[in-house]
């Protein structure tokens, strides 16, 4: 892969992750419109969703067959859970649940 190629990826996926935050404004922007009542629920329910999708795939290889094959997993899930209860804050606790998960799975516990 040479440099010019490179190049040509990282423009491409930051003018597309440019494109994909600026359509909202750019389509409900300050315009004085109303927002419909459809994309109003979509964005009270879709990030929960999500979340929830994405919980689902992390846990989906779990075996119980070992503590040691679970345990790291749920341990890292119940941090980020009682942090985000503690301080409602996401990118704190699913921070604080990843770093735990990588070093109880990397570090010196196994």
């Amino acid at each position: 892969m040479n440099l010019l190629h490179s190049l040509a990826i990282v423009i491409v996926a930051a003018v597309s992750t440019f494109l994909t935050r600026a359509t909202p404004f750019i389509l409900f922007g300050r315009t004085g419109k109303k927002v419909n009542s459809t994309i109003l629920y979509l964005g009270r329910v879709l990030p929960a969703a999500v979340m929830a999708t994405l919980l689902i795939y992390a846990l989906k290889g779990v075996s119980f067959k070992a503590l040691s094959s679970w345990v790291f997993d749920f341990g890292a899930l119940l941090v980020t859970i009682l942090v985000h209860l503690k301080w409602r804050n996401t990118l704190l606790s699913i921070t604080l649940g990843t770093l735990l998960y990588m070093v109880l799975v990397q570090g010196p516990f196994w």
